[in-house]
């Protein structure tokens, strides 16, 4: 079961902060954990990849610097604040972006084998358009991949379920800073969209997650960047998990 424990806002657990030093993260963690999601294999998606980690990298610093003017000067260093905010917001939005191109296409494989119509998409796929069009023929080739492997299918079915709940909260994140709404509720606007308090352990951006009355948890760009570097070791969740994970995050009735 999910309780408000599993979205403590407070950044501290029993054993010290939650945070990592950013000087034991390694650049190549990110691309890494999202290259070996079944699939993935897209040299575009791939790029995609490496500019998180490269913009992750910048912003760590970013983070660590505007913390530490915070300790400093005893106050928000809205200067530097509100430019994090901006960096933030737009890291959040590529890396959402990101992930929903992946989960969709691993979703349509998933759809297409189920219904039997891999080969018919294959073939469609396969079709002379009178030039060369890399982007049918990579996607081909996955699917071709997936006609001899059939297996492929349940490693698929498992990356998403382990993805299920961090894309689920970069969802709710990117609808209250984008649309300005809360998730589901398209006609109940969201509180406080873009507003963040400086963390104190590790300097990013801690945003609400609110269903308009109340709020559920806290999330920041930081917690975003070291979920996805945590993929290749999470365990595939139950599907009981993920339904009291959906259910807690609708909150309490307005």
């Amino acid at each position: 079961m999910y309780t408000d424990d599993d979205f403590d806002p407070a950044d501290e657990r029993d054993d010290g902060p939650r945070y990592v030093d950013v000087a034991t993260l390694e650049g190549w963690q990110i691309p890494t954990a999202l290259q070996g999601m079944t699939l993935f294999r897209d040299p575009y998606l791939s790029m995609q990849a490496q500019n998180l980690a490269i913009v992750d990298h910048f912003l760590n610093g970013l983070e660590q610097h505007v913390m530490r003017r915070l300790f400093e000067e005893d106050r928000t260093p809205i200067d530097d604040a509100m430019f994090l905010n901006a960096q933030s917001q737009m890291w959040i939005f590529a890396a959402y972006e990101l992930m929903r191109t992946w989960r969709q296409r691993a979703k349509e494989m998933v759809k297409w084998h189920e219904n039997g119509g891999l080969q018919m998409k294959l073939e469609a796929l396969e079709v002379d358009q009178g030039f060369i069009h890399d982007g049918n023929i990579r996607r081909a080739a996955m699917v071709r991949e997936v006609i001899a492997d059939p297996s492929i299918v349940q490693s698929l079915r498992n990356d998403l379920k382990r993805t299920h709940i961090l894309f689920a909260r970069m969802e709710y994140l990117r609808i209250s800073l984008a649309k300005h709404e809360v998730p589901g509720k398209a006609k109940s606007l969201a509180i406080s969209p873009g507003y963040g308090r400086i963390n104190q352990w590790c300097g990013a951006l801690d945003y609400e997650l609110g269903n308009g009355k109340y709020v559920m948890g806290y999330i920041n760009r930081r917690d975003i960047a070291d979920d996805i570097r945590a993929i290749p070791d999470l365990d595939v969740p139950t599907d009981d998990d993920l339904a009291s994970f959906d259910e807690y995050m609708k909150g309490p009735p307005l």
